[in-house]
């Protein structure tokens, strides 16, 4: 996994994506609309933005959760793309908070209409796997989703998950990937 440093930001590249960290500033941008947006990253911005499930109120959750700095990286990242199409904004992944105290982090992920089905969703979440588990503390990633999000759940199974259970909600199902499942 390549790490690089960037106008003293940490971003992680794959092969075809650029996953840039939330920060205070970028939120901002974005809850100020696409054109901010489109200035505070210096990407394209689809107009279709933002992507589903990925709305104002996780926005100003993911705000308030990023004003403690130990949050950094352990919000949302955002998904660029490097090649086809290059410096557009593609969607989002990233995670729900920090680790618990058993050392289980959440993931969830979200693609713009125009750029799924291609496999973007799987790279992001396995580079976001990784990093994840380059931090002792991680045991464990663990994703809900609904049973009928078969895209999702293949997005899932492609990195290691395996279905875990009920989720924290009626009708969800939990999947996780344990770092010992991984070596």
């Amino acid at each position: 996994m390549a790490e690089v440093l960037i106008q003293n930001t940490r971003y992680i590249e794959s092969t075809r994506l650029r996953l840039v960290p939330a920060t205070t500033g970028l939120v901002e941008a974005d809850l100020a609309g696409r054109s901010s947006l489109t200035e505070a990253l210096g990407v394209t911005v689809p107009e279709n933005w933002p992507p589903d499930l990925y709305d104002r109120p996780a926005l100003e959750y993911s705000l308030r959760q990023l004003q403690d700095r130990a949050e950094q990286g352990w919000s949302f990242w955002y998904l660029v793309g490097k090649n086809k199409p290059p410096g557009q904004l593609l969607g989002v992944c990233g995670f729900k908070g920090r680790p618990d105290a058993n050392g289980s982090v959440e993931i969830g992920y979200s693609i713009l209409s125009q750029f799924r089905n291609g496999g973007l969703a799987t790279e992001a979440v396995n580079r976001l796997v990784q990093w994840a588990f380059t931090h002792p503390v991680v045991r464990e990633v663990s994703a809900e989703t609904l049973p009928q999000l078969v895209q999702s759940i293949r997005v899932l199974e492609k990195n290691g998950f395996k279905r875990a259970g009920a989720g924290s909600e009626l009708g969800v199902i939990r999947f996780a990937v344990s770092r010992s499942s991984l070596d």
